[in-house]
């Protein structure tokens, strides 16, 4: 997928979730409490960030693996395979749950 289409999925997903909202211009994130927690990055690959029991099934579930941003591995996030994305429901669902975990944390 190209990354504007990307970025329009991205923003619908953001926009229909509740107590935040996409940041960003050219790296494309959403952030609570000191942490990001969703990405979107110049490959137009999504990534959310989730507690490592979390992640673990969602990866295993979900056939996919750890999300890379630049190269770098990103501690916590798992890649969201583009066959989840027109599945508003379920990526608001997934969105909301990274945002209540990055809350659960200590603040930065």
């Amino acid at each position: 997928m190209n990354w504007d289409d990307a970025l329009k999925i991205y923003d619908d997903i953001t926009e229909a979730c509740d107590g935040f909202e996409r940041k960003g211009k050219k790296m494309i994130y959403t952030s609570s409490n000191g942490y990001m927690f969703t990405l979107l990055n110049k490959d137009a690959e999504i990534g959310i960030r989730l507690p490592k029991e979390e992640a673990a099934k969602f990866i295993e579930e979900h056939n996919t693996g750890h999300y890379y941003s630049y190269g770098a591995k990103m501690k916590d996030y798992v890649l969201v395979p583009e066959t989840l994305w027109n599945d508003k429901k379920l990526m608001v669902n997934i969105f909301e749950q990274s945002f209540a975990y990055v809350n659960s944390l200590p603040p930065k």
